[in-house]
């Protein structure tokens, strides 16, 4: 088939890549615009952009999938299909009969679990033991087309979003391709979405990232592991922010009981730890404002006070 491939980020790379290596013809690339980036926020082309441009493909980069021009120009290139993994834009209803085969999207999620921007983060941030990829066809309502295909994979007890978003990028490649074939030789059919299970998963912010103490280890954990890399977990010491690396359970069983209040920072057993609702955590790698990551002993030997409370 001919396919235009619609993805942004770096983790829509292993699709490119596996669609570039299928039986199938990647005619062109539809892909953010150049966005400022880095500390100079110098406009950079997205990853799927560099890809695509090494590859001698065409890029379209509308501002809004809706326009005219890209419109017509979709329409010239007369794709059999567009596959999209996180492309980051809604596609118009203008756009989604352009295709003979439509648009299929590659989720992060099992479907109709976790529709929206961050299934994977939202799967660590509810402790889910399985999540998985979809392919479905796109529909203008949000992530409840019809399904084609599911992957699963296990979410480790120490995922972060990245790490669980970097094996889900791979297997969900190979989905994709499966499915494209599936759907070119006519044997593969989509499926309505099941009407329960439905549960939503909304980009978390920079204010959702901050750090409540008061709240049990576990869910301290898992926030901390939903939000690495982005936007980042933090938390303040006397105003200043503080970003925080995932945080894990203190080895000695005396120390996992030890009395601290939320928030509250003291070296036991050469553990750095930091007192939650019920239990302490160990903290792992800090990077307080304006300097570098650095482990949290490191840190602390760095503080000249007597008492440390994060907030």
């Amino acid at each position: 088939m001919r396919l235009v491939f619609a993805g942004t980020p770096q983790a829509a790379i292993p699709s490119l890549e596996a669609l570039l290596a299928s039986r199938h013809s990647v005619v062109a690339v539809i892909t953010r615009p150049d966005a400022p980036a880095g500390r100079g926020r110098r406009l950079a082309a997205s990853p799927v952009a560099e890809r695509a441009r090494q590859a001698d493909l065409e890029v379209l980069q509308p501002a809004r999938p809706s326009e005219p021009g890209f419109l017509a120009r979709l329409a010239e290139i007369a794709p059999d299909c567009c596959a999209v993994t996180a492309y980051g834009a809604l596609i118009p209803r203008a756009a989604l009969g352009i295709p003979v085969h439509g648009w299929v999207n590659l989720h992060f999620s099992v479907l109709p679990a976790w529709r929206g921007a961050a299934p994977v983060q939202h799967a660590i941030l509810h402790g889910d033991e399985i999540t998985g990829a979809t392919t479905f066809l796109l529909v203008p309502e949000l992530d409840a087309g019809p399904v084609f295909g599911v992957a699963t994979e296990v979410v480790k007890p120490s995922d972060t979003a990245g790490d669980l978003l970097a094996r889900l990028a791979v297997s969900g490649a190979d989905l994709l391709v499966a499915t494209m074939d599936g759907i070119e030789a006519g044997d593969l059919a989509a499926r309505p979405q099941p009407q329960d299970g439905i549960s939503l998963a909304p980009k978390i912010g920079r204010d959702e990232a901050r750090v409540n103490w008061t709240l049990p280890p576990h869910a301290v954990d898992r926030l901390i592991r939903a939000c690495t890399p982005s936007p980042g977990a933090w938390t303040t010491l006397d105003g200043a922010i503080i970003k925080l690396g995932p945080v894990t359970s203190p080895e000695r069983e005396d120390t996992r009981s030890a009395a601290l209040s939320p928030g509250e920072v003291a070296v036991r057993d050469g553990e750095v730890l930091a007192g939650t609702g019920t239990r302490p955590v160990a903290l792992g790698d800090v990077q307080p404002e304006g300097k570098r990551r650095m482990t949290a002993a490191e840190w602390l030997r760095g503080i000249r006070s007597s008492r440390v409370v994060l907030a």
